[in-house]
């Protein structure tokens, strides 16, 4: 079995610097293949830019690239603008005909090999996350809401897939996931391993799905991962965290009308909260 490369981005939330800062740092990593695991666009920073930029990335490199949607896809998607969040209203009002029609497209789960799962959330559903589990009360204060799932939780999460398809993530080597924005690899007991590259670009947010909790990474950098299979067949993991200018993604974010964005933007921590 020859040695082969994965890089994994997830979360990008519009913030086009960092991405770019990242991918910089995967074409010098030279990965065979990378996967980006969705919520493109959602968020008052450069929504449609970001689109763009990634439809010209996998018109270039059409094997290269594999894009599947999350959660943030469907809402900035559907029809009635005036009941969205801020964040997916401001990049559905952004966003073009072809830019929709791209994001329409993506696929919520792919097989990336016999034994590699993409997923956002879980293989059954892009609003759970997978190696983390909301739990009222929890951490500082009670504040927090989240904690590490345990294997029990891990092991059913791989197990579920809306389509039944008898080769459900269990069935896997390797899982790939986002959506918490938490950079992780847990192994499944007796199953695979899973990993959350984290977040391109968001490294703090709160949610009150399906309870209150915050999300902190403690840091402005863009996170990702790098993958690689030995000869072996066994998978190492090193999640990445990149500097940009976070400084210009808060900046625009407080220039339109999100301090909470911006905050989180330039620290990792919540402060102000969203209005």
């Amino acid at each position: 079995m020859q040695t082969f490369r994965i890089a994994a981005v997830s979360d990008i939330h519009g913030n086009l610097p960092a991405l770019e800062a990242v991918w910089a740092e995967i074409e010098r990593a030279a990965p065979a293949q990378v996967v980006n695991l969705g919520d493109i666009a959602s968020g008052p920073l450069w929504p449609r830019e970001t689109v763009q930029w990634l439809m010209a990335r996998a018109a270039a490199e059409p094997g290269r690239w594999r894009t599947i949607a999350g959660n943030h896809e469907r809402q900035v998607l559907a029809p009635d603008v005036p009941r969205m969040g801020a964040s997916d209203a401001y990049a559905a009002r952004a966003l073009g005909a072809d830019d929709r029609a791209w994001l329409a497209a993506l696929p919520p789960t792919h097989w990336l090999a016999d034994d590699v799962l993409l997923c956002h959330g879980t293989p059954a559903s892009d609003l759970v996350y997978f190696m983390e589990t909301v739990t009222p009360g929890f951490g500082v204060d009670g504040q927090r809401g989240m904690r590490a799932a345990t294997a029990v939780e891990l092991a059913e999460r791989a197990g579920e897939h809306p389509s039944g398809d008898v080769r459900a993530g269990l069935s896997s080597a390797l899982l790939l996931c986002g959506h918490s924005h938490v950079p992780r690899a847990m192994t499944v007991p007796g199953g695979p391993l899973v990993v959350n590259p984290g977040s391109v670009g968001l490294q703090a947010y709160e949610d009150d799905h399906p309870f209150a909790h915050v999300v902190e990474t403690g840091s402005p950098d863009a996170r990702w991962a790098l993958l690689e299979r030995d000869r072996r067949g066994a998978w190492h993991v090193q999640l990445r965290s990149t500097p940009y200018d976070w400084q210009a993604a808060a900046a625009r974010a407080e220039a339109n009308g999100r301090g909470d964005w911006a905050d989180a933007l330039a620290t990792g921590f919540m402060g102000r909260r969203a209005a």
